[in-house]
């Protein structure tokens, strides 16, 4: 059928030399008048299928033609067709679709009898070939200098052919396409560097590529800059070249420790399951015993949730056995990481985030900084639950906290909290007009119910439910008052109302001639404590009615010239009062007065000491006044940065003087000594961009040769500063940021006003400056200042404690692809530096260099690594390290 047509454009085409971009369509099953078709029968003495599918010959016949659809090129030269109409010539940006099929080239060459397409590039003025032919089928892309394609077998031959395969390429001479997607070559580069000229590769003798599945090489080498390594030689090669996931082994790393020996570290199986999870498995294994394995898997449901979970284990064997310093440990390592997609269930919610590991695993184990420095773990699995149209909601949490340095371990296992929301129960559902003073009464209320425990690792499977595990259920019912206003000063009273709900509690009774060591902190030795298990409940409530208000105060210089419009002073004083009865009376049963020696001396006893919720109410009536006062202090002056504002208001702007300055304390009016509790003095401000954290705690009291307060005040002991108080703890704290300045801000910012009158032409620089580069060297730099201090608390440190740590970090790119970076922490009290380390980066292009310095501390190391960049190729490096393994043993 394609002759038929062609023999219509036949009689047109040898008018037609085209330019401006001609495009033709060849539909193969066109309909050609019967003149036509006639007169090339007889032409051609062939027998063809007419319009009807019936021959000549009066035999139906179906036949698939090659060329099942249109066939459409353009070029912006000229586009010639050959007399027999079978030869199109296409010039300069030429471009033939077909089906998913598409190529670009300078010159195409199609042929319709052959069913054959060729194209090539053009040489330019330099001899550099341009518009090389460019091949697109379905997602894959090849750019050759010539190419000859076949539409019936679907093969092609290609010359200088260069084709992207996942993160690599491959560089080709000849290569021959056998299938849609199927490739044999010869003499080949496999490389991951995307230069025209790679800065390394394999050399494949003999390859065979499948697109998107993976390649199979025969004998290959390394070639480095042109520099062949024929050894060592692969003598055959499998890459993986799959657009998904798929299973596989990983390639341990290999290396030496002087402690542990040589070692194959992160080896292992990596399982492509499904499309919802996948599974890895390493391990570890050096040559002095010692050896680790870890698993991880991904999991997602999309539109459902998603996560990860890992496990990891280690063996780790130090020193000869025999010897004083062999020594075998053993850690483990979990982690879990689960979240919902929030359009799951709008009223219910799931979410894990699992960080638990034994205390030395990090520091066995962590290759990565952050991971050695982390001394504090914690661990939370979340679920919740809102019930639909009630202000009720549930949530239950399983909590573990963990500190690797002393090993200790907290677990909540687990805490459940019911909660409702504040209803108003004297509000009418149809009301009308405005709120009664009744009607803003409201309640709400919240149980929570928590079981832990506190202990070392190595104490937590052995302990005892019943006595370690602390367990109960604390209810909290709080009452609010509507409230009101008398003048600028606003009023809120408020009831409180909590029970805690224990299923022990403890009976103290003295024994003359007894000895109980174990006894908690503070219970003398000779006392006994039983244990009295059932439900114990234990209660309390407080009145509290708190007033607030705002003062201002103005400050306007009389100056007119003055840049400062006016400062403002905004304090914001608060009291309360809050009334406490005296739970220490016998008949609340929370207080167990107790003889405590043989003199007959007595004390009182918490019967629900430790409890988890805290012990039992204070003793002793309680009517504290609680006050605070908040200072907000700031200007607002003439903004000379900008000379554009009109607007009076818009020509000043805002300067924050302190950002806030609070001093709060309270005051027992009951009590019959040190009434007045210690001040807490908060500042926060802003200098020159840098934030300023200080904070206080001063003691009106003065305290005894023991160091414990005594009713006797600082301003009638003391003189001078010390009038105000003893300070028993302060806090300074500030950090800064520099960097460069960005040569690019500003850039392209020229302004289209008309009226702007033109200065005077640019210095235009001599042709020799072109190649010089405007250098730059962008940076950044910052530190953080700490200083605490603790006052006296005994005799052997009456002038208290001080620690004062300077932190220093900094980042500079010495050009673009040198980077350097400095971390280290300096402690000024002692003298001494804490961790610090260097790194020292430079870009190769396709490869990377660093080095890592740790000059001196338990961590001291270094490392030097060339590496190709490619994570394809990550195991292709050149390596020289010490490992702080090494420093010595654990």
């Amino acid at each position: 059928m394609y002759k038929i047509i062609i023999t219509y454009l036949f009689l047109v085409a040898p008018f037609l030399i085209l330019a401006q971009e001609p495009t033709i369509s060849v539909a193969p099953q066109q309909q050609v008048p019967d003149s036509i078709l006639s007169e090339y029968i007889s032409a051609q003495d062939t027998i063809l299928i007419d319009s009807t599918g019936i021959d000549t010959m009066g035999m139906v016949k179906e036949e698939k033609p090659v060329i099942d659809a249109p066939i459409d090129y353009a070029a912006t030269d000229s586009m010639i067709v050959s007399l027999d109409g079978q030869k199109v010539y296409l010039y300069n940006q030429a471009k033939v679709t077909y089906q998913n099929i598409e190529l670009e080239a300078y010159y195409i060459e199609l042929d319709l009898e052959t069913k054959e397409i060729y194209a090539e590039g053009v040489l330019d003025s330099v001899g550099e070939m341009t518009q090389k032919p460019m091949f697109r089928q379905g997602s894959e892309e090849y750019e050759s200098e010539t190419m000859r394609y076949n539409f019936e077998t679907e093969k092609a031959f290609i010359t200088k052919v260069v084709s992207a395969q996942g993160e690599g390429f491959i560089h080709s001479d000849r290569t021959k396409k056998i299938g849609e997607e199927v490739f044999i070559t010869k003499d080949a580069k496999y490389t991951t560097c995307d230069a025209d000229h790679p800065h390394f590769y394999l050399h494949l003798t003999k390859a065979k590529v499948i697109s998107n599945e993976k390649i199979i090489t025969g004998p290959a080498y390394m070639v480095l800059e042109d520099f062949p390594l024929y050894f060592p030689i692969i003598p055959f090669g499998y890459f993986p070249n799959s657009p998904t996931y798929s299973s596989g082994i990983l390639i341990p790393k290999y290396g030496e420790e002087q402690n542990r020996g040589f070692f194959l570290r992160d080896g292992g199986y990596y399982w492509a399951a499904s499309e919802y999870f996948d599974l890895a498995v390493q391990g570890d294994i050096y040559s002095r015993g010692s050896w680790g394995a870890r698993m991880k898997t991904n999991y997602k449901k999309r539109y459902k949730f998603g996560g990860n979970f890992g496990f990891e284990y280690a063996k780790n064997k130090y020193g000869e056995q025999g010897l004083d310093n062999y020594s075998v440990g053993t850690q483990y390592k979990i982690l879990w990481s689960h979240s919902q997609d929030a359009k799951a269930n709008p009223n219910q919610t799931f979410s894990a985030s699992v960080n638990v590991s034994s205390s030395g695993y990090d520091k066995q184990n962590a290759y990565n900084m952050n991971d050695y420095l982390t001394t504090t773990k914690s661990s939370s699995i979340s679920y919740s639950r809102k019930f639909e149209n009630t202000p009720f909601n549930f949530s239950m949490n399983l909590r573990h906290s963990q500190n690797t340095k002393d090993s200790t371990m907290s677990l909540s296992l687990p805490e459940m909290t019911f909660n409702m929301a504040k209803i108003y129960p004297l509000r009418k559902k149809n009301r009308s007009g405005s709120v009664k003073f009744y009607e803003k009464f409201g309640i709400n209320y919240t149980a929570n119910f928590r079981n832990s425990i506190n202990a070392k690792e190595s104490e937590i499977l052995s302990s005892s439910f019943a006595t370690d595990w602390k367990n109960g259920i604390r209810h909290n019912l709080p009452i609010s008052f509507p409230s009101f206003n008398l003048g600028t000063v606003n009023f809120s009273p408020g009831i409180s109302y909590n029970e805690k709900w224990y299923f022990k509690k403890y009976n103290y009774n003295y024994v003359e001639e007894g000895e109980f060591p174990d006894n908690p902190s503070g219970i003398p030795d000779n006392v006994q404590i039983d244990t009295i298990t059932g439900l114990n409940r234990v209660y309390d409530y407080s009145y509290s009615i708190s007033a607030s208000t705002n003062i201002y105060g103005f400050y306007a210089p009389r100056n007119p010239n003055s840049k400062i419009q006016r400062i403002r002073h905004k304090m914001t004083p608060s009291v309360s009062f809050s009334y406490r009865p005296d739970f220490g009376k016998e008949h609340y049963g929370y207080w167990q007065e107790v003889q405590v020696d043989d003199e007959g001396n007595t004390r009182y006893f918490d019967t629900n000491l430790g409890g988890i919720y805290g012990g039992s109410p204070g003793r002793g009536e309680s009517g504290s006044i609680n006050f605070s006062v908040n200072n907000n202090l700031e200007m607002k002056k003439l903004d000379t940065r900008d000379s554009t504002k009109t607007d009076e208001e818009q020509k000043y702007k805002k300067v924050k003087i302190i950002d806030n300055l609070s001093i709060s304390s309270s005051y027992d009016l009951i009590r019959d000594s040190l009434n007045l509790a210690p001040f807490s003095i908060r500042a926060r401000t802003t200098v020159a961009g840098v934030s300023i954290n200080m904070g206080t705690t001063v003691d009106p009291y003065m305290v005894d040769e023991n160091y414990r307060r005594i009713h006797k005040y600082a301003w009638n002991e003391r003189s001078g500063i010390g009038k105000l108080g003893r300070v028993t703890r302060a806090n300074l704290s500030f950090g800064m940021n520099f960097n460069s300045k960005d040569k690019k801000k500003g850039e392209n910012n020229e302004g289209n006003n008309e009226d702007e009158t033109p200065g005077p032409p640019e210095e235009v620089l001599p042709p020799i400056f072109d190649d010089y580069l405007d250098f730059s060297m962008p940076w950044d730099f910052g530190f953080d200042y700490s200083l605490n201090y603790t006052g006296a608390t005994s005799a052997s440190n009456p002038n208290g404690r001080v620690t004062q740590t300077l932190g220093l970090r900094g980042n500079i790119s010495i050009t673009n692809k040198w980077q350097m970076s400095a971390m280290t922490n300096f402690d000024i009290q002692e003298g001494e530096f804490a961790l610090t380390s260097f790194r020292l980066n430079r870009d190769l292009h396709c490869w990377n260099m660093s080095f890592n310095f740790v000059p001196f501390g338990y961590r001291k190391s270094y490392s030097f690594t060339i590496s190709a960049s490619s994570s394809m190729l990550q195991d292709l490096k050149i390596q020289k390290q010490q490992s702080h393994y090494d420093n010595f043993n654990f």
